[in-house]
C-alpha cells in the first residue's frame, strides 16, 4: 500500500444535510464513502464510493463497512444532522477508529435513557414518564399537569412531537407520536416556558469547544416546528452562560468523550433544562452555514479532523457578524411555480437558498421540521440587519400556491371503480342492485334483498324539521369504549381483499387506509378476520403501530381456543375493544378453508367474555331475543346489523328492527348499528332510532380503495358535515339530545 495514500473517511447518510460535509471532506484531499439506502440521494452522487444501505441497519452497515475495509481501509467515520449516532458508534467500534462507545450513542439516541441518565446525574431535566400503551399515558397524566409535550423517544426533527394543552387532545397527540415512533417507545413530560437557545460543540480529548449558542424560533403550536435561528443569541450573558455550563454538564453526563454534540436547552424560570442532546452536530444549517458565515469558522472540517483521530486545527472565530436563517413556509397546496430566486440571491446578505422543493410538489402545513420548502440565510452587522436583509429576501420569492387538494366523491369513484375490476362498480348510489349475488364482490347473497332492504327500511322514515332553535354549532363527539370520538361513525370490519375484491389492494394497504383515515377524522376503524387462519394478525398489526387505536372483529370460530387465542393477540396489540360478528355462523367459505365457524351458547359466550379486559362486542344481533341473551352472555355493546346482507336473503333492513331493540336493551349496553347508511341524514335516523353510533363498510371501502387514507378522511369528512347539518334542521345540539321525536310519525302510527 502506497505511504501516501489518501485517507478515506466514511459518512453515514447521504441525504441533502450531508451534503456540506461531503463537500468538505473531499476538499481536504479525503476520499469520502457515503452510505444510504437511496442510490440516487445527492451525496450518493457526490460520494467516491456510494454503499447502498438504510442508515437505520445497523448490522448491515457494519458488515458492509468491514467488507470495504477489508479492501480500502477506513480511517474515520461520522454523521451531521441526521440521528445515526448509534450505526457511527457500531462502525467504529467494528473497525477500531476513533468514536464513542455504543451505549453512549445510544444514550444520545433514545430520549427515555438520556433523560434517566441526566436525572441520576442531576442535570436538569423536564418532569417526563416513559409511556407505551395509551392506557400508561392517561396513569402518566395523573402524575403530571398540563399542559404536557408528548414525543417517540427514537425520532429526529420534531416528529410526532406535540403539545396537549386538554385531555381531549391526548388520543391524537398519543397516535402522531406512537406512528412516528420507530420503536413504538414514548415519553410523556412537562411542557417547559421560555426561551430556547440552539448549542453545538465539538469534543475532544475531554475538552468541551463550544462552537455556536442561537436564539431557535419555535412556532405552529400544538406542533414544535423550528421555523429558524439567529445566531449569535441575544439573551443576556448571565442566561447564556448558565445553559452553555448545563450543556457541558449533559454531555460528561451522557460519556460523549469524542466527536460533536448538539443540544436545544429551554430557559425556564426555575433555569436551563435539557430538551434533548445529540451525539452529533446540528441537523438543518446551523452547523454548514449559519455559525461558519457568523464566525468564519469550518465547523465540518473541524469535525472531519476529529472523527479521523486528529486536533481540530482552527476553532478561533474570524469574524464577528449576524447570521440569520428562516424555514419557507408557504400555505399548504400544490406549487405551481417559485418565482424571484436569482433576484433574492442578488440582495447584499444573502449567503444562501435552499431549495428543498419545486413546482409540482406540494407544500404541506408542517407539523415538524421536515418537508420543508426551503431556507434562506443571510448576514449582518447586526441582529436587526440579517433578518431584516432575511425578511427581504422571503418577500422577493414568490411561491405560487394551487389548491390543497382536488379531490371530489366522482374521483374517489372513479379510481376506486379501477381497482375494483369486476369485484365493486362503485355505483353512483350504493343500492346492492348491481351486485347482488356476484362473486367476488360485496353485493347481497342471493337477491340481494337483504342489502337493499337496509337501504329502504331506512328510507322509510321521514324527519321532522325543526329550524327555531339557539342550535348553530352542533357538537357531534360521541363516548364510546373510554374514547371520545369527534364524530358517532366507526368504519365497518371488512377483509378478503382477494377473495371478494379481486385483490385491488392488499390486507394491510386497506387496514393502514381504514384505521388512519379514521384517526385522522377523530375515530376508530375495525379490522376484520377471514377464513386464512393467520389474517387476523395483519389488522392486529395494524392496530398496534397506531397504539392500539382499532377495533378487531373475529369469526364465531367453532371452537372457544380458536378465539381466545385471538382475543390474547388482540388485547397485546392495544385493541380499544374486541368483538365477534356472530351472524357469521354459517360462512362457506371458513368451513372451505377449514376454519369451521358455527352458533354459539351463552355459556360459550360467556366463557370467551371471562378471558377478556377489554369491551366485549357482539356483531349481528337482529331481534329482541338476541339483543338480551348478548346481555346475559356478558356483552359491552351490540351492533344491529345482517351483515350487509351477506349472511342470509330475505331479511329485514337493520332500521325496521333497531328501535325495538333498543327499547329492549334499554342502555343497558351500548346499541351500534349498520346497514344501508350512506348520507349524514341516515346516521341521524339511526341515532334518533335508538343507536349510539353507527358503523358504514361499502362506502368507506369504495373510500379506501379510490383515495387510501386520504379518500377515507375525506369521506368521513362529507359525512361529518352532512351530520352536522341534520343536527341544524332538527334542533339537536348534541348527539344526546338526538331522540325519537325527531322521526316523524303519522298519525296511528305507534
Amino acid at each position: 500500500m502506497p505511504l501516501n495514500r489518501p485517507k478515506h473517511l466514511l459518512i453515514v447518510g447521504g441525504g441533502v444535510f450531508q451534503v456540506p460535509a461531503i463537500k468538505t471532506a473531499k476538499s481536504m484531499g479525503l476520499k469520502v464513502a457515503v452510505t444510504d439506502y437511496n442510490p440516487e440521494a445527492e451525496g450518493m452522487l457526490l460520494a467516491d464510493y456510494p454503499i447502498e444501505v438504510s442508515t437505520r441497519n445497523i448490522n448491515l452497515t457494519v458488515n458492509m463497512a468491514k467488507q470495504f475495509h477489508r479492501a480500502c481501509p477506513l480511517d474515520g467515520v461520522l454523521t451531521v444532522g441526521t440521528d445515526a449516532s448509534q450505526t457511527v458508534a457500531a462502525v467504529a467500534d467494528a473497525l477500531n477508529l476513533p468514536g464513542i462507545p455504543f451505549e453512549v450513542a445510544e444514550r444520545a439516541t433514545d430520549k427515555i435513557k438520556m433523560r434517566q441518565v441526566l436525572k441520576n446525574k442531576n442535570v436538569p431535566v423536564p418532569d417526563f414518564r416513559p409511556i407505551w400503551t395509551l392506557e400508561e399515558c392517561s396513569e402518566a397524566i395523573k402524575d403530571l399537569s398540563l399542559p404536557l409535550v408528548i414525543k417517540p423517544c427514537d425520532n429526529m426533527g420534531a416528529r410526532g412531537v406535540r403539545k396537549i394543552e386538554n385531555l381531549d387532545e391526548l388520543i391524537p397527540a398519543f397516535r402522531e407520536a406512537k406512528e412516528a415512533s420507530i420503536s413504538g417507545k414514548l415519553i410523556l413530560e412537562e411542557f417547559m416556558e421560555g426561551a430556547e437557545l440552539s448549542l453545538d460543540a465539538l469534543v475532544f480529548e475531554g475538552k468541551i469547544y463550544i462552537t455556536g449558542v442561537a436564539d431557535r424560533i419555535i412556532e405552529r403550536a400544538p406542533y414544535f416546528v423550528e421555523i429558524g435561528h439567529t445566531l449569535p443569541s441575544t439573551l443576556p450573558a448571565d442566561q447564556q452562560a448558565q445553559a452553555v455550563e448545563v450543556f457541558k454538564q449533559a454531555i460528561f453526563a451522557l460519556g460523549i468523550d469524542i466527536g460533536a454534540a448538539k443540544g436545544d436547552i429551554k430557559i425556564t424560570p426555575e433555569g436551563p433544562k435539557i430538551v434533548e442532546i445529540a451525539a452529533r452536530l446540528s441537523g438543518g444549517w446551523m452547523s454548514a452555514y449559519t455559525y461558519p458565515l457568523a464566525t468564519g469558522v469550518n465547523l465540518y472540517k473541524a469535525a472531519v479532523q476529529i472523527a479521523l483521530g486528529e486536533k481540530p486545527t482552527d476553532l478561533t472565530p474570524k469574524t464577528s457578524l449576524v447570521s440569520a436563517e428562516r424555514s419557507l413556509l408557504p400555505p399548504a397546496g400544490k406549487i405551481l411555480s417559485i418565482r424571484g430566486v436569482e433576484e433574492a440571491r442578488k440582495i447584499k446578505g444573502v449567503k444562501e437558498i435552499i431549495l428543498m422543493k419545486e413546482a409540482g410538489d406540494m407544500a404541506e402545513e408542517p407539523r415538524s421540521n421536515m418537508g420543508k420548502v426551503g431556507y434562506v440565510i443571510t448576514v449582518g452587522k447586526s441582529r436587526e440587519e440579517a433578518i431584516r436583509i432575511n425578511n427581504l429576501a422571503r418577500e422577493t420569492l414568490k411561491i405560487e400556491i394551487g389548491a390543497l387538494s382536488d379531490l371530489t366523491w366522482d374521483i374517489i369513484r372513479n379510481n376506486a371503480r379501477k381497482k375494483f375490476y369486476i369485484a365493486c362498480k362503485a355505483c353512483k348510489v350504493c343500492d346492492g342492485l348491481e351486485c347482488a349475488g356476484k362473486v367476488p364482490g360485496i353485493g347481497g347473497i342471493g337477491t340481494g334483498s337483504a342489502f337493499t332492504e337496509n337501504l329502504t327500511a331506512l328510507a322509510r322514515f321521514q324527519i321532522n324539521l325543526r329550524t327555531i332553535h339557539e342550535v348553530k354549532v352542533p357538537d357531534t363527539s360521541v363516548e364510546l369504549f373510554g374514547h371520545k370520538l369527534a364524530l358517532p361513525v366507526l368504519a365497518a370490519p371488512i377483509t378478503g381483499m382477494e377473495t371478494n375484491l379481486a385483490g385491488g389492494m392488499d390486507e394491510k394497504e386497506y387496514a393502514d387506509a381504514i384505521l388512519d383515515g379514521c384517526l385522522e377524522s377523530g375515530t376508530l376503524g375495525m379490522v376484520g378476520d377471514g377464513a386464512s387462519p393467520k389474517k387476523y394478525l395483519i389488522g392486529l398489526e395494524a392496530i398496534k403501530k397506531r397504539g392500539g387505536l382499532g377495533i378487531p372483529i373475529f369469526k364465531p370460530r367453532e371452537y372457544n381456543l380458536d378465539i381466545i387465542m385471538r382475543f390474547k393477540a388482540a388485547e397485546d396489540a392495544g385493541a380499544v375493544a374486541v368483538g365477534i360478528d356472530i351472524d357469521a355462523a354459517s360462512f362457506r367459505t371458513m368451513t372451505l378453508k377449514g376454519q369451521a365457524v358455527g352458533p354459539k351458547t351463552i355459556a360459550e359466550l360467556q366463557e370467551l367474555k371471562s378471558h377478556l379486559k377489554v369491551p366485549f362486542i357482539l356483531k349481528g344481533i337482529m331481534n329482541i331475543e338476541s339483543a338480551l341473551a348478548a346481555i346475559e352472555a356478558g356483552a359491552d355493546a351490540i351492533v344491529v346489523s345482517n351483515h350487509g346482507g351477506r349472511v342470509m336473503d330475505h331479511m329485514p333492513g337493520t332500521a325496521e328492527v333497531l328501535p325495538e331493540i333498543a327499547n329492549a336493551v334499554g342502555g343497558r349496553i351500548k346499541v351500534l348499528a349498520d346497514g344501508g347508511i350512506r348520507e349524514g341524514i341516515d346516521i341521524l335516523k339511526m341515532l334518533a332510532l335508538g343507536a349510539d353510533a353507527v358503523m358504514i363498510g361499502r362506502p368507506i371501502c369504495i373510500a379506501a380503495f379510490g383515495a387510501e387514507q386520504e379518500g377515507v378522511s375525506f369521506y368521513l369528512q362529507e359525512k361529518l358535515n352532512e351530520l352536522k347539518k341534520a343536527m341544524i334542521l332538527t334542533g339537536c345540539g348534541s348527539i344526546d339530545h338526538i331522540d325519537p321525536s325527531i322521526i316523524f310519525r303519522k298519525k296511528g302510527d305507534r
